[in-house]
């Protein structure tokens, strides 16, 4: 079992930044992917950055690619994501997941966290 909770978001306008955090518990953290994933109101879930295992290998959705960045320490079972240059359409309820890689980059996890919103003002 991996527990995850997040924390850091908040309003911020254009132009800004925010950093996420997730604080995960559970023996298994090291072993699985971690990722983020954000949903907008009235949309879809949507994947938008994730980390193996080792920290070495990153992916991110194309619209956040330059701007956010994902990170992990497995020695403090946390994972963050750095978040600049933010733009209005980046407001959503962002989530702290993790699964196995495959999983993970199929679009889906097998743990959640409750999700923190970001806001982002034009």
């Amino acid at each position: 079992q991996v527990q995850l909770v997040e924390s850091g978001g908040g309003l911020e306008q254009a132009g800004g930044s925010l950093r996420l955090s997730c604080a995960a518990s559970g023996r298994t953290f090291s072993s699985f992917a971690m990722a983020w994933f954000r949903q907008a109101p009235g949309k879809e879930r949507e994947f938008v950055a994730a980390i193996k295992w080792s920290g070495y290998r990153t992916y991110y959705t194309d619209s956040v690619k330059g701007r956010f960045t994902i990170s992990r320490d497995n020695a403090k079972y946390t994972v963050n994501l750095q978040m600049n240059s933010l733009k209005p359409e980046d407001t959503a309820v962002y989530y702290c997941a993790a699964g196995e890689a495959p999983t993970v980059l199929a679009g889906t996890a097998t743990y959640w966290g409750q999700g923190t919103q970001v806001t982002v003002s034009s």
